[in-house]
C-alpha cells in the first residue's frame, strides 16, 4: 500500500497552537480509520500520513515530518518490531507510541520494542472497543510525548542547556547504592546507560520504572541480558548484593532496609505523593534515609513528577541526585520537575550519566 499524506503542511488546532501531527501504520484499514478519525476529531491533533506496513511507512517518513508514530507490532512484511531502529533512524526526532494488540499480549514483544526505542506503549482494545478509555488514554500519551523539535530550524527556547539549571555539587563520600528511577522512554534510557556502565562498580543497583506488575519478569530479564549483570525482580528482605540489579514489582515500591549488616529490599503497597505504584520517591527518601551521602540517585525520562518529593528527601539527608537531560528525554517531566527544583548535580544524557556514576565509584576506598 502507499501511504495516504492526509496533509502537507502544519496544521493549527484550538488557540493556534500547532497540531500534533500524527503517522498511524497498522495493516487494519478499520484500525487505521478509528484510529484517524478518533484523532482528528480532537484539535490538537493531525494525521499526516498512514500506511500499512512498516515499510510503506519508512518510504512516506522520506517526504513527510511527524511528531509522533502509532505503530502496529503485528503486520506483514518485516513488521513493526524489527523496523523500530529503521523507522527512528529517519523519523527527524519523531517519536514511536506502540498501539498493539500485543502491547497487553505480549510481553516480550512490548519491552522489546520500548528497548529499541520505542517511547511508549497502549494495548488495542478488541473489536468495537475503540472508544471510551482507550481514547482519553491514548490521547493523554500523545500529549505526554508532544511535538519534536524541527532539527532544520533553530533549536527550542524551552530545551534548557544544564548551565541553565541550578546544579548542586556532587558529594564524594564512599558510594553504598545506587537508585534509579525512569517512566516513559525509560527502558530504552535504562538500556543505553548500563551499556555505558562498567561491569563493577561495587554497589547494589534499585531499578523503579513504571510498568504493570506482568512484565516485570520479561524486563527483568531483557534489562539483564542488555546490562551484561544479573537483574531480578525484588522480594521483600532479599539481600542488595554489589552490582545485581534489583527492580521494584509493578504493584508495590521498593525500598531499602537493613537486617543483620546487611542491605536488604522492603516492599510497601502505601499510598505515594505522585500516586504511582511504583514509585521513586519511597525508593529514594529511604535510600536517604538510611545512607545519607552514600546514595545516589537517577532520576530518567518520564511524565509527571513522581520522583521529585524522594530526591528533596535524598538531598536533605546528604544524598545526590543526577537527571537526564531534555534532548534524549522522551518526556522531560520527572527530571525536569527535579533538575527545576535545584536538586540535580547533573542533568546529562544517559550514557554520559553512566560515566559520571562510574567516575563517582571510581572514588571509593579498596576493599
Amino acid at each position: 500500500m502507499t501511504p495516504a499524506l492526509a496533509r502537507t503542511g502544519p496544521g493549527y488546532g484550538r488557540g493556534e497552537q500547532p497540531r500534533i501531527r500524527l503517522m498511524v501504520v497498522d495493516d487494519s484499514m478499520v484500525a487505521r480509520a478509528v484510529l484517524t478519525r478518533m484523532l482528528e476529531a480532537d484539535g490538537g491533533f493531525e494525521i499526516a500520513a498512514v500506511a500499512g506496513t512498516a515499510e510503506d511507512a519508512i518510504e512516506a517518513l522520506a517526504q513527510v515530518r511527524v511528531d509522533i508514530i502509532l505503530l502496529d507490532l503485528e503486520m506483514p512484511g518485516a513488521g513493526g518490531l524489527k523496523s523500530i531502529p529503521r523507522i527512528l533512524e529517519i523519523a527527524h526526532g519523531a517519536r514511536v507510541m506502540i498501539v498493539s494488540s500485543l502491547a497487553e499480549e505480549g510481553a516480550e514483544e512490548t519491552v522489546a520494542a520500548l528497548a529499541l526505542g520505542a517511547a511508549d506503549t497502549l494495548p488495542k482494545p478488541g473489536t468495537g472497543r475503540f472508544n471510551g478509555r482507550f481514547s482519553e488514554i491514548l490521547m493523554s500519551k500523545l500529549r505526554a510525548l508532544g511535538r519534536v523539535e524541527d532539527q532544520d530550524a533553530a533549536p527550542r527556547a524551552s530545551v534548557r542547556p544544564a548551565s541553565a539549571v541550578p546544579l548542586r555539587a556532587m558529594v564524594n563520600d564512599p558510594l553504598r547504592l545506587l537508585a534509579i528511577g525512569a517512566s516513559t522512554g525509560g527502558i530504552h534510557a535504562l538500556g543505553t546507560f548500563f551499556q555505558e556502565l562498567p561491569a563493577k562498580i561495587g554497589v547494589p543497583i534499585l531499578v523503579t520504572q513504571h510498568l504493570p506488575a506482568p512484565f516485570m519478569a520479561v524486563f527483568a530479564r531483557q534489562l539483564g541480558n542488555a546490562a551484561g549483570r544479573e537483574a531480578i525482580v525484588a522480594e521483600d528482605g532479599l539481600r542488595l548484593l554489589p552490582d545485581r540489579i534489583v527492580i521494584a514489582p509493578g504493584d508495590a515500591h521498593l525500598t531499602v532496609d537493613i537486617n543483620g549488616g546487611h542491605l536488604v529490599a522492603r516492599l510497601l503497597r502505601n499510598r505515594s505523593a505522585s500516586g504511582c505504584l511504583p514509585s521513586l520517591d519511597p525508593m529514594l527518601a529511604s535510600a536517604g534515609r538510611l545512607l545519607g551521602a552514600e546514595a545516589l540517585g537517577i532520576v530518567l525520562t518520564g511524565m509527571g513528577r513522581d520522583g521529585l518529593e524522594g530526591a528533596m528527601a535524598l538531598i536533605g539527608a546528604g544524598g545526590s541526585v543526577i537527571v537526564q537531560d531534555e534532548a534524549s528525554s522522551a518526556v522531560w517531566g520527572m527530571p525536569r520537575a527535579v533538575a527545576e527544583a535545584g536538586l540535580a548535580c547533573a542533568v546529562l544524557p544517559p550514557a554520559k550519566i553512566a560515566r559520571r556514576v562510574a567516575a563517582r565509584a571510581e572514588l571509593m576506598p579498596c576493599k
